[in-house]
C-alpha cells in the first residue's frame, strides 16, 4: 500500500514512539468503550442543527476556582455596612457568633443601568449595561471539590460529563482543525472537563501556561517525522483500524480513536497559529494587560479566548484560582480583582467591536459564595446558600440585576437560581432544550441538568 521510505513494519514502529500526533491523540481521547457511535456515519464533531434558533454560537466560561465573595464584587449590601460589627452572618449554625463585616470596598453605580461596583473593578463598571448580574445563585454544598463539580458538571454525586462536552455533544464544532472544546488553565479535577460516558470525542483539550507566547499542549511538535511522513503514518493507522471497524461492525472505541488521530494531526499545524499572538497589535495587547505586572497572564488567556471563538471554537473556559479568602481579604481580593478587572473589560470591548458579543455568551463565577461575617477577622467563610455570577452577551439582557439574596447576604430569597437553573438557561441560549439533550446511559436517559433545571427566561434579551 505505501512505497517510499517507510514500509509498513517500519511505520507502525514508529507509530509506537509516543511523538506528535499520536502521542496528542492519546491525550484528546481516551477511547472508552461507552462511547457511541457517529451519527449517521459522520463525524462525532459534525456541526449538528439546534433544537431551536439560538441566541448565542459559542460560550465563554470563566471559572474563579476558590469561590469569590459576592459581597464584595457584585452584590451590593448597604444594611451590612450598617450593621457592621453585629453577631451574624449565618443560617442553619453556619458561622453562628460570628461579627458582621462590611466590605472593605467603596461601592459606586455606573451605567445608564446604574449597576452597583467596588472600587476595585473600575475597568468592567465601564460594561455595566453590558452586564447581567445574577444576585440569586444557590448551590448544594460549600465544600470546594464537590462545588466545582457541580458547577462544571450539573452533579457532585456521580461521574458525569462537563457542561462543555454537553455543548459539543448537542452542536457539534465549526472548525474542523481545533478542538470544539478547550480549557485555558483549567481549575480543579480532571473531571470537570472529561466526557465521561459521553464519547471522548466531547472531552476538553486543556492548554496550561499561557503565560509565554508559544504553545502549551504537549505534544504539539513532533521532532521525528516531517508532516508528509506523518500524513503516511495517519493513513496506514487508519486503514488499519477501519478493517477492524469492518469486522467488529460496531465498534464506537475505535471510531473515537480515527477521529482523535485525525484531530490531533490536524491541530499540529493550526492551535499554533492561534495560540501565536504577535500578529496581534501593541494597542490590543496593552488593553488586554498582557506585558503589564498582574495582568498578564489572565490577559493573555482572554486574548487567547477571544482568537479561539473567532476560529470557530465552541466551549472555551478560561480559569484562574486564589479566590478562596478566608483571611487577608482586602489584600487578597484586590490583588484578584486587579488580574481579571482589565482583561475581561478588554474581552468584552473586543468582542462588540468585532460584533461577536452578540452571539458569544459570556459566563463568570466560582463555585459558590462566601459568608458575610468575619472569619480570622479579614476573611470570610464558605456559603452555598446565596452568591453571585454574571452573563453578557450571547442574548442575555444588559444592565440587569436579576436575583437577590437577603439584606446581608447569607442566602438567595428571590428569583432564586440553583446551578442545573444556569445550565438550563446557557443551553438554552445556545438553542437547546436542556430536556431534549439526552444521552442513554446505565438504563437511562441522562442529562446536564439532572432532574431539574429551570431556563431564567426573564434575562434573554
Amino acid at each position: 500500500m505505501f512505497n517510499g521510505m517507510f514500509s509498513r513494519r517500519e511505520m507502525l514502529k514508529s507509530a509506537s514512539c509516543g511523538f506528535g500526533f499520536l502521542a496528542l491523540a492519546d491525550m484528546l481521547a481516551r477511547a472508552s468503550s461507552a462511547a457511541a457511535p457517529s451519527e449517521a456515519g459522520g463525524s462525532l464533531l459534525s456541526a449538528k442543527a439546534p433544537h431551536f434558533t439560538p441566541r448565542a454560537k459559542r460560550v465563554i466560561f470563566m471559572f474563579m476556582a476558590g469561590a469569590p465573595s459576592h459581597v464584595d464584587t457584585f452584590d451590593y449590601k448597604p444594611q451590612l455596612a450598617a450593621d457592621d460589627g453585629k453577631e451574624g452572618g449565618g443560617k442553619g449554625g453556619k458561622g453562628k457568633g460570628r461579627k458582621l463585616m462590611k466590605s472593605p470596598f467603596k461601592f459606586s453605580q455606573h451605567g445608564q443601568s446604574g449597576l452597583w461596583f467596588p472600587e476595585i473593578l473600575s475597568n468592567l463598571a465601564e460594561h455595566a449595561d453590558e452586564l447581567c448580574l445574577l444576585n440569586g445563585m444557590h448551590t448544594d454544598l460549600p465544600a470546594h471539590g464537590n462545588a466545582q463539580l457541580m458547577m462544571h458538571t450539573g452533579n457532585f454525586r456521580f461521574v458525569r460529563p462537563s457542561m462543555g462536552a454537553w455543548t459539543l455533544y448537542g452542536l457539534g464544532t465549526e472548525n474542523t482543525e481545533l478542538p470544539g472544546f478547550i480549557t485555558l488553565n483549567g481549575q480543579g479535577s480532571a473531571q470537570n472537563y472529561a466526557s465521561a460516558f459521553l464519547p471522548a470525542a466531547y472531552q476538553a483539550t486543556t492548554i496550561q501556561g499561557t503565560e509565554r507566547n508559544k504553545s502549551a499542549v504537549a505534544n504539539i511538535d513532533n521532532p521525528k517525522l516531517s508532516e508528509g511522513l506523518q500524513r503516511r503514518q495517519l493513513d496506514l493507522l487508519a486503514s488499519l483500524n477501519r478493517e477492524r471497524l469492518e469486522k467488529d461492525k460496531v465498534n464506537p472505541g475505535l471510531e473515537g480513536v480515527i477521529e482523535s488521530y485525525e484531530l490531533a494531526f490536524k491541530m499540529e499545524g493550526a492551535l499554533p497559529q492561534i495560540m501565536d499572538i504577535s500578529g496581534e497589535t501593541e494597542a490590543t495587547q496593552k488593553a488586554y494587560g498582557i506585558g503589564i505586572k498582574g495582568t498578564a497572564n489572565f490577559g493573555r488567556q482572554c486574548l487567547l479566548a477571544r482568537r479561539f471563538a473567532e476560529a470557530g471554537v465552541r466551549f472555551i473556559e478560561v480559569g484562574t484560582g486564589g479566590w478562596d479568602q478566608h483571611r487577608d481579604l482586602k489584600a487578597k481580593l484586590t490583588t484578584n480583582c486587579h488580574a481579571i478587572d482589565k482583561p475581561i473589560a478588554a474581552l468584552l470591548a473586543d468582542l462588540k467591536q468585532r460584533d461577536m458579543l452578540k452571539d458569544t455568551l459570556i459566563v463568570w463565577g466560582g463555585e459558590f459564595g462566601r459568608t458575610p461575617g468575619a472569619q480570622v477577622n479579614d476573611g470570610r467563610d464558605h456559603n452555598a446558600t446565596g452568591f453571585s455570577m454574571w452573563m453578557a452577551g450571547g442574548g442575555v439582557k444588559g444592565g440587569l440585576r436579576y436575583g437577590a439574596t437577603d439584606e446581608h447576604g447569607v442566602a438567595a430569597v428571590e428569583k432564586r437560581m440553583h446551578i442545573n437553573d444556569l445550565h438550563a438557561t446557557m443551553l438554552h441560549l445556545l438553542g437547546l432544550d436542556h430536556e431534549k439533550l439526552t444521552y442513554q446511559y446505565s438504563g437511562r436517559a441522562i442529562r446536564l441538568t439532572d432532574l431539574g433545571g429551570v431556563v431564567a427566561k426573564d434575562i434573554i434579551a
